[in-house]
């Protein structure tokens, strides 16, 4: 049967108007259609939601909430046909999202575009020592806490740790950053931090004893003011970077796999449980899940530095790892109707509408987009 044929069958069995015959055709079809595993995972939540609508509907018309059961046979049928409504309708909303899904590109590009999305901007929540948060965006400029000895002071869209950095006692702080949020901040040691969207630093307040030790998530550049016989050291996991004074970035986003440590300037030693690595400027450290690190050389550093400069930057990228970055800085759910091998080669300023950013993307001709309230949809 055609997909066109299903739908007028399904909405037959809706209406009561469908023969013995053509409810156990459709019940044959609706167990291949679920074998098949043909329903994409995007729309399970509005499955959800569509069950219990559906579910008060059959209780309001078939005034089940209070049913005087005579007979039960009568009863089965009842709760059968209720089963036969719910399945139904649930089928004609997922073959109507499906066939709509491929049809994108006979939309025009101003429908496809109408639900716009702004980009993300500066901002980010502080987390004191004791456990006080401090949402930055609507932070004034000046003084906005105090930790001990060290002022905890916004200056434009940066924190700075200005006082006595040698504090008896330590206290821990945490700046994370939101999707479509980004912020810097300077430490207490002068080593000057920036996070992109989604990332989060812990450190303390003043750096006492023989390291400097911070642990992020989500990605993260570093310049670290320089201290002989004061290592600075991030941690994530089990994965330990280790620097006395140096430029680098470190990736540890989930859906990335691996963690990168990309170095600019300086030496960098990447160390977990089992083996350890040094780099050099131009070199990429990348620890795998088996806990293995590979040093790739040559190492195009537009393409990694690309996010603090104000930039996405594409050369050879997969759709899947431009579409991941367009998430975070856009905080939206990317569904696929396809998936494609094609690569991507575009440098677009992070500023811009994602209309935009997606139509440039669209010049390739590889590629169509749709935006539906905060899900975009790519057709390949």
């Amino acid at each position: 049967m055609t997909r066109e044929e299903i739908i007028r069958l399904t909405e037959r069995i809706i209406s009561g108007e469908a023969s013995e015959e053509e409810i156990l055709l459709y019940n044959r079809l609706y167990d291949s259609f679920i074998a098949k595993q043909e329903i994409p995972d995007s729309f399970f939540e509005e499955k959800q939601a569509l069950k219990e609508a559906l579910r008060a509907s059959i209780r309001e018309k078939t005034g089940l909430r209070a049913p005087v059961v005579k007979n039960s046979l009568n009863w089965r049928r009842l709760a059968a046909a209720a089963v036969f409504i719910l399945t139904a309708s649930l089928s004609v909303y997922f073959f109507r999202h499906k066939s709509n899904m491929p049809q994108i590109a006979a939309i025009s590009q101003k429908e496809r575009f109408k639900n716009d999305v702004a980009p993300g901007k500066e901002g980010a929540i502080l987390t004191l020592g004791n456990g006080k948060t401090i949402l930055l965006d609507a932070a004034g400029n000046g003084n906005i806490a105090s930790q001990g000895a060290i002022a905890v002071v916004k200056k434009n869209d940066m924190v700075v740790y200005e006082g006595v950095d040698h504090e008896p006692e330590i206290v821990y702080n945490t700046m994370s950053t939101p999707r479509r949020r980004q912020f810097s901040l300077v430490l207490s040691d002068g080593t000057k931090v920036w996070l992109n969207a989604a990332s989060s630093i812990t450190y303390p307040t003043a750096f006492t004893g023989k390291e400097r030790k911070v642990s992020v998530s989500g990605e993260v550049y570093f310049e670290v003011a320089h201290r002989d016989d004061n290592p600075f050291i991030v941690e994530k996991g089990d994965v330990t970077v280790k620097v006395l004074g140096t430029h680098f970035n470190v990736n540890t986003y989930q859906d990335d796999h691996d963690i990168k440590i990309t170095l600019l300037e300086g030496a960098v030693s990447v160390n977990n449980k089992t083996t350890s690595a040094l780099i050099k400027p131009g070199q990429q450290a990348r620890v795998a899940d088996d806990h293995k690190i590979k040093v790739l050389k040559d190492i195009n550093m537009e393409d990694v530095m690309a996010w603090k400069n104000g930039l996405f930057h594409f050369e050879g990228t997969r759709i899947e790892s431009l579409m991941q970055q367009l998430a975070r800085w856009y905080d939206i759910e990317v569904v696929y109707s396809k998936r494609t091998d094609e690569l991507f080669y575009a440098e677009i300023p992070r500023n811009t509408n994602l209309s935009d950013v997606l139509k440039a993307l669209e010049l390739t001709g590889k590629v169509k987009f749709a935006i539906d309230g905060n899900k975009v949809i790519v057709n390949v």
